[in-house]
């Protein structure tokens, strides 16, 4: 994969018990602010229909360098810090890129 381009990643979050609508509300403030962003191309937030603790987001970035900045600024940060005593595991997002 080269800089120049498009990413998408996925990033999964299981809430804890009794957690899952703060983890909802969570999500959708850092929603907000990072459609907005210049290199975010899409940000898209779901809730598992038969697990409701169950969530994933999916974004799609110009390049690398455009997620990279996403990582550093304060909202991402802010949020970050906000759904880690909500979920039951480390935040983890795996950055791909489109196959086919």
């Amino acid at each position: 994969m080269t800089a120049d381009v498009e990413i998408f990643t996925f990033a999964r979050f299981q809430a804890r018990p009794g957690q899952a609508n703060a983890a909802a509300e969570t999500m959708r403030e850092v929603h907000a602010a990072t459609i907005e962003e210049p290199g975010c191309l899409a940000h898209e937030v779901y809730r598992s229909i038969r697990e409701p603790g169950l969530f994933y987001i999916h974004s799609h970035w110009k390049d690398e360098a455009a997620f990279e900045v996403h990582a550093k600024l304060p909202h991402t940060l802010r949020f970050l810090e906000q759904i880690e005593p909500l979920i039951d595991h480390e935040v983890l997002v795996t950055r791909t890129e489109r196959i086919a």
